[in-house]
C-alpha cells in the first residue's frame, strides 16, 4: 500500500474538484498474538491480520520469532502477497517476529512484508539498548525497508497511520523502565513513536493499537481530530491499562463515553480486570466488549467472533 498525500487520499475529479472515494466496507481483523491462547499459541505480545476490502496488511509481529508464523499456519493463513507491516513501536513484543515472517513469506513472494511502517522515533537510542535497531538491520538485509511516519498519513484511501500521537492528556501508559538518549542527555522513555492504525468507515472509525503507550484517550481524541470527527466504531488491541487503578479507569471511561464506541476487543496489555471494569463503566454488553484470544476476530457489520467455526 503506497503512502498517499492527503489530497490523493481524498481523490480528485477530472475537473480538479475533490471527490470522496468509497469508504471501506468489508473489514476483518484477526488477532495473531496476545496472551490468551484459545486453540493457538499465546505470548506477551501483539499482532493482527487486517483485511480491508480484500487487501491485507500485517499489524505488529508478536514477541517470539515463531509465534505468529505458527499461529498463521494453524489458521491456514499466509503472509505471501501481503506487502507491508505496521510497527506500532520499538518494543520486542511487537517487533520480535518481523524478520522470521519476512523471510518465510518472501520465499513464496519476494515483495511480501517488504515495507514496514514505524512511527518517527522508533530508532532512537535507548538504555537498555534499542533492540529494534538490530532487527531493522536484519530486516533490511533481506531487501526490505523501514519507512518512518512522522504525522497522520494515508497508506490507502481512508486507511491512516497516526504517526506519533500528541500527549494532550497526562496518561502514563508505559512502564518507565528505560531511558531515551537525546541531546547528550538521558530522559525517561515515554515511547514517543507510539502510533495506531485508523480505518475510516461509514459506521465510524476503527482504531487498532499495539500497546497504546500514548494513552487510549489521547489516541482516540487524535484520531477524531486528525482523520474525521465521528464516532468510534471499534477499538482493537492493547492499551496498557493492566495496572490502572479504579480512579484512572473511571477517568478513562468518562473521556471515552461521548465517543460512541460500539465494539471494543481488548488484547495484550489492556488487562483482564481493567477490561471488565471499563466495560461496566461504559455500559457495553459482553458481546460488544470483550477480551481477545489468539484467533478471535472483529468483522464490520458482524461484530466480534471467536474466529472458529
Amino acid at each position: 500500500m503506497p503512502v498517499l498525500t492527503r489530497r490523493m487520499a481524498l481523490g480528485t475529479l477530472a475537473g480538479g474538484a475533490l471527490a470522496q472515494p468509497t469508504r471501506p466496507s468489508e473489514i476483518k481483523i484477526t488477532v495473531l498474538s496476545t496472551m490468551l491462547s484459545g486453540a493457538f499459541t499465546g505470548e506477551w505480545g501483539f499482532a493482527a491480520m487486517i483485511e480491508i476490502d480484500g487487501k491485507r496488511i500485517l499489524f505488529d509481529t508478536g514477541n517470539r520469532p515463531e509465534t505468529v508464523l505458527n499461529n498463521l499456519r494453524e489458521m491456514k493463513m499466509d503472509l505471501a502477497g501481503v506487502p507491508s507491516v505496521i510497527l506500532t513501536h520499538h518494543h520486542r513484543d511487537h517487533t520480535g517476529g518481523l524478520v522470521t515472517l519476512r523471510r518465510d513469506a518472501m520465499a513464496r513472494d519476494p515483495k511480501s512484508i517488504a515495507t514496514a511502517y514505524g512511527g518517527k522515533g522508533i530508532l532512537l537510542p535507548r538504555k537498555p539498548a534499542n533492540d529494534f535497531v538490530l532487527i531493522k538491520a536484519e530486516y533490511e538485509a533481506t531487501g526490505a525497508k523501514l519507512q518512518e511516519i512522522a504525522k497522520p498519513t494515508a497508506i490507502a484511501p481512508h486507511i491512516w497511520l497516526t504517526g506519533p500521537v500528541p500527549r494532550v492528556h497526562g496518561e502514563r501508559n508505559w512502564s518507565g523502565n528505560s531511558l531515551l538518549r537525546a541531546d547528550d542527555r538521558d530522559a525517561e522513555d515515554t515511547i514517543p513513536e507510539d502510533q495506531a492504525l485508523v480505518i475510516d468507515t461509514n459506521q465510524g472509525l476503527i482504531v487498532v493499537s499495539g500497546c497504546g503507550h500514548a494513552g487510549i484517550v489521547n489516541i482516540l481524541t487524535y484520531a477524531r481530530k486528525a482523520i474525521r470527527a465521528t464516532n468510534i466504531y471499534a477499538v482493537i488491541g492493547g492499551f496498557h491499562l493492566f495496572d490502572a487503578n479504579d480512579q484512572k479507569l473511571e477517568w478513562t471511561a468518562k473521556q471515552l463515553a461521548p465517543m460512541g464506541i460500539i465494539y471494543f476487543l481488548a488484547a495484550h496489555c489492556t488487562g483482564v480486570e481493567a477490561t471488565v471494569r471499563l466495560r461496566e463503566l461504559l455500559k457495553l454488553p459482553p458481546e460488544r466488549m470483550t477480551i481477545a484470544q489468539v484467533g478471535r476476530r472483529f468483522e464490520s457489520g458482524r461484530g466480534i467472533s471467536t474466529g472458529r467455526s
